[in-house]
This record gives C-alpha cells, sequence and structure tokens, in this order.
C-alpha cells in the first residue's frame, strides 16, 4: 500500500516540535491492413472534457483493438516492441512499471485535452497562423500517439508478469491557453527525464538489465518532445537546456502527478506503493536566471499550533542536473492557520541552475543524492524552470 507522507510528515513534524525546544511474437514485423493505410488518421477525441474524463479516446485507447493498434502506430511512426519479455521481474521492477503506466495516462490525457482545444479553436487555445497551427497538431498528435504506445507497451508488460494494468483517472489541467499549456508540458517532461533515470538504476539495482534498453529510448524520445515545447514557448529558450539533465525519484513524479489527477477517480491507483509528499507550492511567480530569494508554502492540514515551532530543524533542498543538492534554511517563516509560508534563497550563480529545479521540505540535510533527499521529505515537490 502506498504511503501518504502529507500525514506522515504531519506526525515527525510533532515530533520534532515537542521534542524540540502478454508476449508479442519474436521478429514478426507489423502488419498494416490496406484499409488502414488508407485511413484518414486524425487526431482521436476524448470521451468528455467536462467533467475530467478523458478516456476512453476515440481510437479506443487505453484499451484499443489490435486494428485501432494499427492505427496509432501509424500516428506514432512506429511500432510497438515485438521482443519477447524478460521471463522474470523484480518487485521494484513492477513498481518501475506502474508508475510509467500512471504517468503514460495521464501524457495521454494531457494531449488528448490539449489537441481538442486547438482544433475545436477553445479560447486561448487558437493558433491564427495556418501552417504554424499544422505544424503543432501534427507534432502533438504524433505525441500522443506515441505516449498511448508507452502505456500500451507498459501495462503489456504488467499483464505478462500477471499484474494488474494501471487505469485510467479523471483529470485536471490548470492550464487556460496554448501558451501555459505548452510550458506545462515542458515541466512534466523534464520530471519524466529525470524519473525515468531512477526508474534505470532500479531496473539495474535489482536483476532487471532486460528492461533497461526499452526505457533508455524512451529517455531519448522524451527529450525530443522536450526541445520541440522548449521552442515552441518563445521564450527564446534553446531545444537543448541542459548538459546533464535534471534528476528526481519515483517519489518525487507520483507526488506531482497528484495535482492533475481529480481525487477518488482512480480506480487502482492503490495499488503502487510508492509515497505522497505533502504539498509544496512555489508562491514566486517568476524565477529568474540569477540569485534570489524565492517564497513556498505547505499546509499543515492540522490544528496543532506550530507557531512557537522551531522551524531550523527543516532545510529546503533544491536538486538541479546531477549535482549534490544544495540546502537553504528556511526563513521569515509565517504561520497563518495551518498554512505555512517561508523564504529560502535561490543560489543560481553559484551553481548555474538553468532548466528544471526540484526543491523538497526535508527533515535534516547532508543529503548526497535525490534518492537521499526522497526520504527525508516532508512536502514536495516544487518545481523551478529557469532558462
Amino acid at each position: 500500500m502506498r504511503s501518504i507522507i502529507a500525514t506522515a510528515g504531519l506526525a515527525a513534524l510533532v515530533s520534532l516540535a515537542s521534542a524540540a525546544p502478454a508476449q508479442a511474437p519474436v521478429n514478426q514485423p507489423p502488419i498494416i491492413s490496406d484499409n488502414i493505410q488508407s485511413a484518414t488518421l486524425s487526431a482521436p477525441t476524448p470521451k468528455s472534457t467536462n467533467n475530467g474524463e478523458i478516456f476512453p479516446l476515440s481510437d479506443g485507447f487505453p484499451n484499443p483493438s489490435p486494428q485501432q493498434i494499427e492505427v496509432i502506430e501509424i500516428q506514432a511512426h512506429g511500432s510497438l516492441p515485438n521482443g519477447a519479455p524478460p521471463p522474470t521481474i523484480s518487485n521494484e521492477g513492477i513498481i518501475n512499471l506502474q508508475l510509467i503506466a500512471f504517468n503514460e495516462l495521464f501524457e495521454a490525457a494531457f494531449f488528448a485535452d490539449l489537441i481538442f482545444n486547438i482544433t475545436n479553436h477553445v479560447p486561448g487555445f487558437d493558433i491564427p497562423d495556418p501552417g504554424y497551427r499544422t505544424l503543432v497538431i501534427e507534432t502533438l498528435t504524433a505525441a500522443l500517439a506515441q505516449e498511448e504506445l508507452h502505456l500500451l507497451n507498459a501495462n503489456g508488460a504488467l499483464k505478462h508478469f500477471n499484474k494488474d494494468p494501471i487505469q485510467p483517472c479523471h483529470y485536471t489541467f490548470p492550464t487556460t491557453n496554448f501558451e501555459d499549456a505548452i510550458a506545462l508540458a515542458a515541466t512534466f517532461t523534464d520530471v519524466v527525464l529525470g524519473t525515468l533515470q531512477n526508474v534505470i538504476e532500479i531496473f539495474a539495482a535489482n536483476g532487471d538489465a532486460a528492461l533497461t534498453t526499452g526505457v533508455a529510448s524512451v529517455v531519448g524520445q522524451e527529450g525530443e518532445q522536450d526541445g520541440f515545447y522548449r521552442i515552441l514557448q518563445n521564450k527564446n529558450l534553446i531545444p537543448n537546456a541542459l548538459p546533464f539533465l535534471t534528476t528526481s525519484t519515483r517519489d518525487f513524479a507520483f507526488s506531482a502527478l497528484q495535482g492533475f489527477v481529480i481525487p477518488g477517480t482512480c480506480p487502482n491507483e492503490n495499488e503502487i506503493p510508492l509515497s505522497i509528499f505533502g504539498v509544496l507550492k512555489l508562491v514566486t511567480p517568476t524565477v529568474k536566471p540569477m540569485d534570489q530569494t524565492l517564497t513556498f508554502s505547505f499546509d499543515l492540514g492540522s490544528t496543532t499550533d506550530f507557531s512557537h515551532y522551531d522551524w531550523s530543524q527543516l532545510t529546503l533542498q533544491y536538486i538541479n542536473q546531477q549535482n549534490v543538492p544544495v540546502a537553504e534554511p528556511l526563513t521569515n517563516v509565517r504561520v497563518s492557520g495551518t498554512v505555512i509560508t517561508f523564504d529560502a534563497l535561490f543560489p543560481f550563480n553559484e551553481f548555474l541552475m538553468n532548466g528544471l529545479t526540484i526543491a523538497a521540505v526535508t527533515v535534516g540535510t547532508g543529503f548526497t543524492s535525490a534518492v537521499d533527499v526522497s526520504k527525508a521529505t516532508l512536502f514536495a515537490p516544487a518545481l523551478i524552470e529557469v532558462n
């Protein structure tokens, strides 16, 4: 059963306060029928855009027929892997597949909703230039189909190992215009790119090396997407953000995804034994490429009086690139009911903190890796993007 760190973290804070002053055929290429080749390959449409119930899409996803899979493969410009999966998998490997599936369902929902908004000229999502609009729709349609295949691959592996496939939730997206939607796509793709590093490491450490190649291929594919989203933002960004992309962890990713799912709508999310941290919000609206003080907040969700708590026992950790986490103290702490607001230095210049930075409130300090930070985290992740 997954652990809810928002609750566990509160208990830790109270304690501190009291103490402180199906196998595919081998080597068989996909068979594309004539009627599929001649089909009009328009983007699939969501079931609904009003109540968050995106699935099933008009192409049958997430449970398409074999013929519908052929169409998805054409739109994705490639096929599902047709090699045999390994005979065994570790428990940690199963968790990897579950998280991948949970994330891919979210990504497919996001892109299906975004394409619907663009093609239906929803206010805020209209693209006046016809050539630019066509490029965006064609690229996003391919991205959606590719995410669909990623999900089918992960859930197919879970079925092969006699585990339940992950089922979709109902979703909510905070963006109301095209520009913000693309910026969000770039950010969550950055998190995916960081998390898949952790996934590959866990596969390798638990005897599942045979599964690392496929995931590594997805890292490259997600990186191609991310470069496109960076260029689309019209912020004079280059497509290649960093020499070494920011790492993340499974728990950070799983926690971040909770911000997009409607509570109580995920049929078997409880089967994924990962931690969900308390929400950490970045209050500062814009982070510039310079040293600055940032403001964050989190909600304790308790009536306990923390007005005299010694906040020096907590630190804010910044995870950026492949560097050792940077620790900063919580300063100017304000308590308003159950909401805690604080400031912390963002030392951009010293560490050249471009790209994605993951912020987390932890008990203690002196961590040497993102995994170590994750193990001590109470509230996270706040996602910071610079350049």
